[in-house]
This record gives C-alpha cells, sequence and structure tokens, in this order.
C-alpha cells in the first residue's frame, strides 16, 4: 500500500469521470510498486467501470470503489502492459504484459514526430531538390503505418509521415502537397527510418486561405440579421455530478480518450417510472478507407478512434461558435503520455434546441387546431484529427427518440497528379490539387437494456402480396419478423428492396396491447465498403462490410476493431466475437450498427469542408402505450414575431397566447 493524499474532489458516483487528483494518485500508486524508468509512457488513462451488477445496484451513500485502467508502453524494451490501479484501495490490483500488440499513437508522439522528421538530413535534402531551402515551414502529419506485411516493420512502432508546404506562417499549407515525399519514423525510438523520394511533381500554385485575415478573396456578409437563442429563465435540464436530467430522460455522461464521449444509463420516465433504455452508449470505432491506388495513398486507412483516440484529440468547444444558446459544458480530463493530467477545457457541450414540429393536427370540420413544438436536448464533443474535424451529437427528444449523429467537416486528403495531370481515385480540387475519393464508416456499441438486462433483436423485412384473388389490386404488402437467435444470424446489412429494420426488444415486458416492448434502429445515409476482402484495411476492420452485429455483453469486448487495432494484421474485433456463434435471444446482449458515408470528393468541399451530416436514430416501437408527447405544453407566442406581407413592419406579440384554436 502506499500513502498517497487524499481525492479532493468528491465523487459521487462509481460512473463519475476521473478526476485530475485521481488520475495523479492512479500513476503515483503504480510508480511506487512497480519501478519504471524514464522510457515507459503512458497511451492510455481512463476510469476502469465497474460491474454492471456494481452500477444497476448502487444506491446514494453507498460506498464507492474506484479503480483506474492504465496502458503502458515501454519504448525500452518495446513491450505493452495494461494495469488496474485501486485509489481506495491505494494498491495495483493487476500488471499484465500484453504481447505483440501496438497501443494508439499518442498526442506527444505526433508533435515529436514532425520535429523529428523536419531535422532529419535526408528529409531536409528531399526539400532542396524541389526548391523548398527550409523546412520551418513544413506540415507533417505522421498516419499510422497500418499493417502491409512489411518485414522491417516487424515489431517496430512505425508512422508514415507526409508532408505539405506552407507560404507563411498562417497558410493553409494543404493547399501544398509534397506528394513525393513519405517519411517512415519508429516511435519507439523516435528515430526516422527511411526516406523515402518518389521523384519531384508540379505544385499546385493557387492559395486555399478561407478567412479574411489570410486572403484577400473573402469578404463577409453583411446582410446577416442577429439570430439570437433566448432561454430568460434558464434551460429546462438539470446537472448534478455527470448525471444529467431533462423533460423525462436521465442520462449519465463520462468521457474516455478512444471513444470521446460516453452515455450511461438513459432511462424515460414513463408514468412516473424510469424505464431504462441503454446501459452505455459510445462509438466503438471509425474507419477512414481511402480510395487511391497510387504508392501516396493506397495504405491510407485511418482507424481514428483506436489508432488516435477521438477523446484525447476533442477541442475546446466556445460559446457562439459550437453551440448556440443556454450552454453548460464539462471539461475532459486526459493525459500525457508521461502520465501526466491534462485537461481539456469545455471539451462536452450540453444544450437545448427548437427542432420545428413536434406534431399537429387541424380539424378540417372544426377548424380546431393543436401544435406542439419539438424540444431536443444535445450533448456533443468535436475533435480534430489531422485534416479532418469530427463532430459527435447525441439528441433527446420529448417522444422518447434518441439520435446519434456525426457532422464531418474541416480538409481533404490532398495531393498532387503524377505526369499524367489526371486521377480516377479523385476530383481536381484546384489546378494541380487532388483529393482522393474516400470512405468513413462509423460503428457505435450499443449495450441495450431495454425495460431489464434481457433484451432480443428482431428483423423485420416488408413483402409484397402475391398477385391474385386475395390481391385484386396488387397493391397489398405485409412485414414478416424472425428473431435472431445466434450471432451469426444477426450478421446483417441494410436491404432497400425490402426495407429491413431491425427492432430491440424485451419478451419479458409488454405494453398495452400484450406485444414486447421495442426501439428500432432507424438508418439514415450508408454504404457498403469497395475494397476487396484481401485488402489490409477488410482484414483489419472486416465489421464495415456489414452494417449489424448482436453479441452477448462481455465486458471484454468493447471495440469494433478489437482493444490494439494499430498496426494489428487483422482477425479481431467483431468479427472474431460473433464467430463464436453464441446464442443472443433473451440474453443480455451488445447491439453493434455501422453507418458509412461514401464521399466521392468535389470543388465545393475546398478549400473547407461545408459539413455533412451522417446519422441514425433509435426510435420507441410499441415501448409507449401511445404518443409519449402528448403532454408537452402548446407553444406560447410570446417571443414569436410575423410578417403578414413585404410592406407591413414585423409585429412582435408580447400576448400571452397559445397555439391552439377553436
Amino acid at each position: 500500500m502506499v500513502n498517497i493524499q487524499e481525492q479532493k474532489t468528491s465523487v459521487i458516483h462509481p460512473l463519475s469521470p476521473l478526476t485530475v487528483e485521481e488520475v495523479e494518485q492512479a500513476v503515483a500508486i503504480l510508480k511506487a510498486t512497480h519501478p519504471l524508468h524514464d522510457a515507459f509512457r503512458f497511451p492510455t488513462i481512463t476510469l476502469h467501470e465497474p460491474s454492471k451488477e456494481v452500477v444497476l445496484n448502487f444506491q446514494e451513500g453507498d460506498a464507492i470503489e474506484r479503480e483506474v485502467f492504465i496502458t503502458l508502453l515501454d519504448n525500452k524494451e518495446l513491450t505493452t502492459y495494461e494495469a488496474v490501479v485501486s485509489i481506495t484501495q491505494q494498491q495495483v490490483l493487476s500488471f499484465t504484459e500484453i504481447p505483440d500488440v501496438q497501443p494508439g499513437i499518442m498526442l506527444d508522439e505526433f508533435l515529436e514526430c514532425e520535429d523529428l522528421v523536419k531535422a532529419h538530413p535526408d528529409f531536409q535534402a528531399a526539400l532542396k531538390k524541389r526548391g523548398i531551402a527550409s523546412a520551418d515551414l513544413i506540415m507533417v502529419d505522421p498516419w499510422s503505418a497500418g499493417y502491409f506485411d512489411i518485414p522491417e516493420h516487424e515489431g517496430k512502432r512505425i508512422a508514415r509521415a507526409i508532408c505539405w508546404e506552407k507560404k507563411f506562417a498562417d497558410d493553409n499549407g494543404y493547399a501544398y502537397p509534397l506528394t513525393g515525399i513519405v517519411v517512415y519514423v519508429d516511435l519507439n525510438n523516435m528515430e526516422v527510418e527511411r526516406v523515402e523520394d518518389y521523384g519531384v511533381r508540379d505544385m499546385p500554385t493557387t492559395d486555399a486561405n478561407y478567412y479574411p485575415e489570410t486572403s484577400d478573396s473573402i469578404t463577409f456578409r453583411d446582410d446577416l440579421k442577429p439570430l439570437d437563442i433566448i432561454q430568460p429563465e434558464g434551460p429546462s435540464f438539470t446537472v448534478e455530478g455527470n448525471l444529467i436530467k431533462w423533460q423525462k430522460w436521465s442520462f449519465r455522461y463520462g468521457f474516455t480518450p478512444r471513444e470521446g464521449l460516453v452515455l450511461y444509463t438513459i432511462s424515460y420516465n414513463d408514468k412516473g417510472v424510469d424505464r431504462p433504455i441503454l446501459y452505455r452508449g459510445a462509438l466503438s470505432e471509425m474507419v477512414v478507407p481511402y480510395g487511391d491506388a497510387s504508392f501516396a495513398h493506397n495504405t491510407q486507412n485511418a482507424f481514428d478512434a483506436g489508432e488516435y483516440g477521438m477523446g484525447q484529440l476533442a477541442n475546446s468547444l466556445e460559446l457562439g461558435c459550437d453551440c448556440l444558446g443556454h450552454i453548460h459544458y464539462f471539461d475532459a480530463v486526459m493525459s500525457d503520455g508521461l502520465g501526466n493530467p491534462r485537461t481539456i477545457k469545455n471539451a462536452i457541450c450540453l444544450h437545448e434546441e427548437d427542432f420545428g414540429i413536434g406534431w399537429k393536427h387541424t380539424d378540417w370540420r372544426t377548424n380546431h387546431m393543436e401544435v406542439r413544438r419539438s424540444r431536443r436536448l444535445v450533448i456533443s464533443f468535436f475533435c480534430t484529427v489531422g485534416n479532418y474535424d469530427y463532430g459527435f451529437y447525441w439528441s433527446f427528444y420529448q417522444d422518447g427518440t434518441i439520435q446519434v449523429e456525426v457532422k464531418l467537416t474541416g480538409m481533404l486528403n490532398t495531393g498532387t497528379f503524377d505526369e499524367t495531370g489526371t486521377s480516377k481515385y479523385g476530383t481536381q480540387i484546384a489546378p494541380g490539387l487532388n483529393a482522393v475519393h474516400h470512405q468513413h464508416f462509423f460503428n457505435f456499441r450499443l449495450d441495450t437494456m431495454l425495460d431489464g438486462v434481457k433484451n432480443s433483436v428482431v428483423e423485420t423485412e416488408t413483402h409484397a402480396e402475391p398477385e391474385g384473388p386475395n390481391n385484386p389490386h396488387s397493391n397489398a404488402f405485409y412485414p414478416v419478423s424472425r428473431t435472431f437467435e445466434t450471432e451469426q444470424q444477426a450478421i446483417r446489412q441494410l436491404d432497400l428492396a425490402t426495407q429491413r429494420t431491425w427492432k430491440i426488444i424485451n419478451k419479458n415486458a409488454k405494453n398495452f396491447v400484450n406485444q414486447p416492448v421495442g426501439y428500432k434502429i432507424m438508418p439514415g445515409e450508408n454504404c457498403l465498403p469497395f475494397a476487396h476482402d484481401s485488402a489490409s484495411v477488410m482484414k483489419r476492420a472486416g465489421f464495415i462490410k456489414n452494417h449489424l452485429y448482436v453479441t452477448p455483453f462481455d465486458r471484454d469486448e468493447m471495440y469494433a476493431t478489437g482493444k490494439y487495432p494499430n498496426q494489428h494484421k487483422g482477425g479481431d474485433g467483431l468479427p472474431k466475437y460473433a464467430a463464436a456463434d453464441r446464442p443472443i435471444d433473451d440474453e443480455d446482449i451488445v447491439v453493434w450498427y455501422t453507418m458509412g458515408h461514401h464521399h466521392l470528393t468535389r470543388t465545393e468541399d475546398w478549400p473547407v469542408m461545408p459539413t455533412a451530416y451522417i446519422d441514425f436514430k433509435l426510435k420507441p416501437v410499441g415501448f409507449f402505450d401511445r404518443n409519449p408527447a402528448l403532454d408537452v405544453p402548446r407553444p406560447s407566442q410570446k417571443h414569436g414575431c410575423s410578417v403578414s406581407n413585404t410592406t407591413e413592419q414585423s409585429n412582435c406579440s408580447s400576448t400571452s397566447s397559445t397555439c391552439s384554436q377553436d
């Protein structure tokens, strides 16, 4: 046991996020009981989540056992370890070597790698061949090397660095790619392994600056009137520790270096009873396969969660820029490679939004009209992974719907053309500048708890009634459903021809018409990969071939690509989990949903991408007896403005009338 300073910040629940003090304590306990030399790094320090049983049975005032999970990387011996440290007991509960794996790339390594590459004489010589005298304005992006069966990379921690040139300090360097130069870096030893030079290419000549201070061609519009979000009585949500309550919703938030935002114990209060829906929901993995066969891009397959960590790359959000209205921010406590706590201020944003019409009907016979506005609670974070920026948004609606949305913006992955001056694998977005076609796949792990821990998944397809006497006008159709019994049955793709859908149900909880309560996955945009099965990305991220997996709960099965996808040869993750073909009917199950964004690049995506949106929803189907938003109050016109025609001035009502009439 080790004497560690008492925790300064109170922890009131087993799922409370780690505090700065807890990170310091955990590292101190570990260092005091295990001699760690200076070559040890700390890729991950995060809460070691307690078991479901502990969380679900917890009562206010109960003793809380706090444990911390730590991944360690010994740069000297090229070895990875996992440790679980109990802050409560002030001791190391486990310290285990994990052979033949590479933890994700640390933020410190990004910065060190760039400085290392720019200082290397072979790299500087390659710059001089291109007439670049100094590396001061060179941008270096260390890409994960992936796995391509390169013997000299075996056992090493490799990054594949590519670079661009800025013309001045605030320039957008992605306009000037130095496509012929590729640098391989051994991150363990922080040494340049080799510099590859595929020859000098013509550089684009058009800048890509996108704000007025750096571009004379941009002036702001002057006809945009202010639009303010006003909540004079404050927000409708409450926050206590990491517990958030809004309308009839209740959930807890967490934040991890790999997944970013995590939501726990999501429930909806129905008739005075808190009904659970999800135990845990989070991004499991994000994979970006690029579709270019050339040397410059054919190994670019970023695993942005597993290789880089969406949480550790989170932005600090700013009022009026990233979120509007009455905002509640939460900080995220991360750690650096030396094990020191690092706080990302305002990493998580919580706010309410008006979302148009919730429901409406006008009785045309009596002219009685009823309408309700829809309001949603949104909790979100944004992160920057090299050139791309991603926002992850969870929205809760008054009618019981949950929406999971990703917003994609930032910079395209750019390169120059070879001597042909063209490429069928990308789009010329500016003279001499190529943007590679690619895809983004997002897998979300949904640990369901619909009215209880034991759930099932039902697939429904719609069939056309055969023509004949039973279908005299050839118009009839009907749904056909089946319940998945094992994991292999539940490996499925979307199918427009049958309008295939999937519904999570609880056979042991019936609604008022004696049907199992349910929530349906409502897909948005989606796609399938175009890489062949023999491609490295398909071996390492085989889950992207399907949109749905269902597995029995296992706390060690957290990620669609396995625990350590960085430089992994493949075969881990969801396909491996589901190969066991375990029972999933009326069991404690996890639903894994994958959605894909197919991006054929365009000139309008440059110099910075307008936001693309991709989402799915969890929508109640038979979970409630009727529309749960019937009790939403009629909207007031107190703050509304109207203009009857273009010649009249606006009339901003100050009355207390509501949007209903007889």
